[in-house]
This record gives structure tokens, C-alpha cells and sequence, in this order.
């Protein structure tokens, strides 16, 4: 390797993410040909696994893969019932403070890990590699299952999002339609499975995560503004905003209920590690990852602070938002303000057309946690769902299967209405978990390990130590009953759930996973099949031939 293409930490050089975006000139064609070679050559050479994925992500498709996917101000309105009746509007506006700091945490640990071994596989591949190797294999297989259901889980309440946006700017347009469950649930189908054709081909996704940033931030800047602008009468008090405490949950404890009630702000910065999962589909991912996962937490913050404050100070009627007959509780907010349909009806198109954007930036990551996990044989039948579409260039396969489980997972919404809570609840925590043995190895490993060039020494390890804490007080309280007394129609089943993935766990480990399992010493010492390593060898001559053709 050149001398001028060698970097502290062993890090890859990359070009300037504008010059890239805007430039196609041959001089860049030529070197982004060296660089994704290069990165072939080194993925091959320090885990073992085969460069299935093209490297056309910059910094900036991968920050709209983070920020298109957490959507920090969309989330705060997506659940925003959720967190509103724990409390009133201080509980999400005090929440947003608290979260943003531990997901700060939760960024700086990721991005320290994905800045030292970007991988596919992210946290999966974390776990078995830096884990004891008496414990490698079952921490990894634990990981990956996590993050898979908490990914799917993820994309199933995207979709419900979508489902109720569309039927509520129908229900008020007919404000003697009585909305039936079966209409959510039929265009939460239709929905998941029309946004999954924009996931088939591989090319035009950076592009689209680019838009799904792109529409987030436009779509917040004309919500925030016209919001306000067009506010008819007075304005909310400082006092309610910030400090009037509204306990709608029956809980008797109003800790109990903030506690809570913070699942609405936790939503609204879940799914940080999303671009980990990107890492083989970009040229330096040691640096770019690390800019696009704490970029998300910095623009999330921003975005849903000064959103949540403008539109709380635009709400009128507290107790319509409690009981809206739309079931979209923002667009009531916004015809309170504007006291016009229309108005109310554009500013949710703009909520729609963002969350169907962001429903295709999770199906990117949970498709690529499904592929990745299932390289080394993490889920029953994965030599199926481990295929990557040599016409399409994409994950297909796990494509498919990951939209199964979505539309398994919303007839969850036909059995009870107030199951989008436990759904809510279910994405974060199990996320949340998944972060816990590469981040609990982390914290005992960090001196004897790779450093990437992103990483931060005792603030580092001041973050590890707030993720784990953040992560078992949310997994703690996130599964108490959102509203008392706890019944079976308003019924917190994410602990239903958990015991449920729990008992899949055992027996698939006992009885198929123990011994099917590819751990990330085996992995990195090739002791894979035959046919694999033989494709690897011509991956590997054809890329070292394009290094020295591009060098000449």
C-alpha cells in the first residue's frame, strides 16, 4: 500500500462528502475504485467475510440513513400520546433533555466500536470479538437476536405510524367516519409491503436515504414555522409547557409515571446504531460512521427540542388531544392552531411523506442486521435469508423475510388497539439490550484492544458506563404497565415478548444454533465453507488487480 494512502490507526483517506456528491470526473472514478478495493482487501483480510455490498454510501448517505431512520422530531409526535398523558408536555420536553444525553452515550460507545471494527454486523460482531472466547459464540448469538426483533419490531411501528397518519387525514376530512381497526391495519399492510419495492435494488439507495434526510429537515422547518405563524388566539403559558404536571396514567406515583412516560423520547433516539450496519457499503466507514452516528444525536436533539417546544405552545386543548377522533393526536394540535383542515391535512402530508421515507431507511438497517447476522448462521434456514441478489445487488432475501415478521407483527393491532405501546416499547428495549455485551466487553477490553481513529479515552469510557446504566433502568421501567390499573386491553405485553424471544433463544442454541453458529474466531481464521473461500480468493485477486491497475 502506498505510503500516502496510510493513516493514523489504520484509518483510509476519503474524499471531501461534497466534492464526492457533486464530482464524476475520472480522476475520482478511478480513486474511488482504489479506496473500495482497498477496503475489500481489508475486510477480507482482518474478519474473513466476503464483499458482497457495492461502497456508494458518503457521509452523507449514511447520516441519512441515521437521522432518516431516528427522526428525532417525527418520533416525538409518533407516540406522542404515549408521552403527553405520563405527565403533559414537560414529560417529552424534559425527557428529550435526559435522553439526548444518555443517547450521547450510546453514540460516542458505537461510534468508538463501529471506528475500530466497522462491520455489517455491528454490535453482533462486537460481541463475539471482543468477548472472552469461552463466551464469544453465545454473546454474539444473543446480540443478534436482540437486535433482529428489535429491529423488526422497529419497522412494525414505523408502519403503524404511516397506517394511522393516512387514516386520520381521511377521518378528518369525514368527521362522521368512525375509524375501524381493520382499516389501520390494512394500510399498515399495504404500506409495508409497497415502501419494500423501494428496497429490491441496491443503486438508487443512497440517493434515497440523501431525500429521506433532506424531507425530514425541510419538513421540520415548515412545520415549526407555519405552526406558530398561523396559531389562532393565545398561546400556552410557559407554565404549561414547563412545568404543569398532567398524570392521566393512574399511576398513584408521579415519578412512576414520568419514568414512563420517557418511552416517547427513548423512541424518538432509538435505532442509533443503524449506520453500523452500513459499514461495508462505504469507503472509510472508521470515520464516516462515527460523524453520522453522533450527527443523528445533534441534529436530533435540535430538531425535536425546538419542535416539541413550538407545538406545545400552539396546543389549545388538552383534553381533545387525549381523546382524538382521528387517532393522530399531532393533527389535531395543528387544526387547533391553524383552525384549518386543509392546513392541518398539508402539515401531516409532510409527517406522511417523512415517515414513509423513514420506514425505507429501517427496512435498510433491519434487512442488513437480518443478512448479517445470518452469514454466520444466527437464524434457522440462513443460507437463505445470508443471499445477496446478484441482479439487484441487495439483501432480498432477508428483505422479505423481515416484512414477513412486520405484517405478522400488525396483527398484533388487531387484537388490541393499545398494543402500539407495547410495540414502542418492545423496538427500544430490545435495542437497548442489544447494546449490552459489546459495551460490557468494552469496558473491561478498552485498553487492550484496536483503537480506531475515533476515540475518546475517559470520556469513552464515562459513555460505556452511562449506556449500561441507561439500558437497565430503561429495560427495568419500560416494561411497567403504561396505565393503571393494568388490564388486558391496555396491557404492557413487551415482557411477553421478551419471555417469548427468551424460550426461542434456548431452544434454538440447544438445538440447532450451538452447533451451526460461526464464531468471529472461526470466521477470521476461515474455517468456513470450502466453495466460500475460494470465491473469497478470486474477490480478493480481482480487487488486489484493480489496486495495482488504478496505482499504474
Amino acid at each position: 500500500m502506498p505510503n500516502d494512502l496510510k493513516m493514523k490507526d489504520g484509518a483510509r483517506p476519503g474524499q471531501n462528502p461534497i466534492k464526492r456528491f457533486f464530482t464524476t470526473n475520472s480522476k475520482s472514478s478511478n480513486q474511488h475504485l482504489l479506496q473500495e478495493a482497498q477496503a475489500n482487501l481489508d475486510l477480507v483480510a482482518e474478519t474473513g467475510y466476503k464483499p458482497e455490498l457495492k461502497r456508494n454510501y458518503s457521509v452523507i448517505s449514511l447520516l441519512g440513513v441515521g437521522f432518516g431512520l431516528t427522526n428525532s422530531w417525527f418520533g416525538v409526535l409518533g407516540s406522542l400520546v404515549a408521552g403527553i398523558s405520563s405527565g403533559g408536555p414537560m414529560v417529552i420536553i424534559y425527557g428529550i433533555l435526559i435522553v439526548a444525553a444518555f443517547s450521547t452515550c450510546i453514540g460516542i460507545t458505537l461510534s468508538e466500536l463501529a471506528s475500530a471494527y466497522p462491520n455489517a454486523a455491528g454490535q453482533i460482531y462486537w460481541a463475539g470479538k471482543l468477548a472472552p472466547t469461552k463466551y464469544s459464540r453465545i454473546s454474539s448469538y444473543v446480540t443478534g437476536l436482540f437486535l433482529c426483533v428489535g429491529s423488526t419490531f422497529t419497522t412494525a411501528s414505523i408502519a403503524i405510524s404511516i397506517a394511522t397518519a393516512v387514516v386520520g387525514m381521511w377521518s378528518l376530512n369525514h368527521p362522521d367516519h368512525e375509524i375501524k381497526t381493520w382499516e389501520v391495519f390494512v394500510v399498515y399492510e399495504v404500506f409495508t409491503f409497497a415502501l419494500m419495492f423501494l428496497n429490491i435494488w441496491e443503486k438508487p439507495l443512497p440517493a434515497i436515504s440523501k431525500c429521506a434526510l433532506y424531507v425530514s429537515l425541510l419538513s421540520f422547518l415548515i412545520i415549526t414555522i407555519t405552526v406558530p405563524a398561523m396559531h389562532k388566539g393565545e398561546f400556552q403559558s410557559a407554565r404549561f409547557v414547563f412545568v404543569e404536571f398532567e398524570n392521566a396514567t393512574g399511576w398513584s406515583s408521579p415519578a412512576i409515571a414520568f419514568i414512563v412516560g420517557l418511552i416517547n423520547p427513548n423512541w424518538s433516539f432509538s435505532c442509533l446504531d443503524a449506520a453500523t450496519h452500513i459499514a461495508e457499503e462505504s469507503l472509510t466507514p472508521e470515520t464516516d460512521i462515527p460523524k453520522a452516528i453522533l450527527g443523528t444525536v445533534i441534529i436530533g436533539f435540535i430538531t425535536s427540542f425546538t419542535y416539541s417546544i413550538a407545538v406545545f405552545f400552539s396546543l389549545t386543548d388538552l383534553d381533545a388531544i387525549f381523546n382524538s377522533t382521528t387517532g393522530v393526536p399531532i393533527m389535531d394540535i395543528f387544526y387547533q392552531a391553524t383552525r384549518s383542515k386543509a392546513a392541518a391535512i398539508g402539515l401531516e402530508f409532510l409527517i406522511l411523506l417523512t415517515a414513509c421515507l423513514c420506514s425505507v431507511q429501517c427496512q435498510i438497517w433491519c434487512s442488513r442486521s437480518i443478512w448479517s447476522f445470518s452469514r454466520d448462521k444466527g437464524l434457522p434456514f440462513s443460507n437463505i435469508w445470508s443471499k445477496v441478489n446478484t441482479k439487484t445487488g441487495n439483501v432480498v432475501n432477508a428483505q422479505l423475510f423481515q416484512n414477513f415478521w412486520v405484517a405478522v407483527i400488525g396483527c398484533i393491532y388487531l387484537a388490541s388497539t393499545t398494543a402500539f405501546n407495547s410495540i414502542l416499547v418492545s423496538c427500544v428495549t430490545f435495542l437497548l439490550l442489544s447494546y449490552i455485551p459489546p459495551t460490557l466487553f468494552l469496558v473491561f477490553q478498552r485498553n487492550n484492544i484496536k483503537h480506531g481513529p475515533f476515540w475518546l479515552n475517559q470520556v469513552g469510557l464515562a459513555s460505556n458506563i452511562g449506556l449500561l446504566v441507561w439500558a437497565t433502568f430503561a429495560f427495568t421501567f419500560y416494561n411497567f404497565p403504561a396505565v393503571m390499573p393494568a388490564a388486558s386491553g391496555n396491557m404492557n405485553y413487551s415482557s411477553l415478548v421478551f419471555g417469548l424471544v427468551v424460550i426461542f433463544a434456548v431452544f434454538d442454541w440447544y438445538f440447532r444454533a450451538r452447533h451451526q453458529y460461526i464464531s468471529v474466531e472461526e470466521r477470521a481464521s476461515t474455517k468456513i465453507e470450502e466453495s466460500s473461500l475460494e470465491q473469497q480468493s478470486d474477490d480478493s485477486n480481482k480487487d488486489k488487480s484493480v489496486v495495482s491497475q488504478v496505482e499504474s
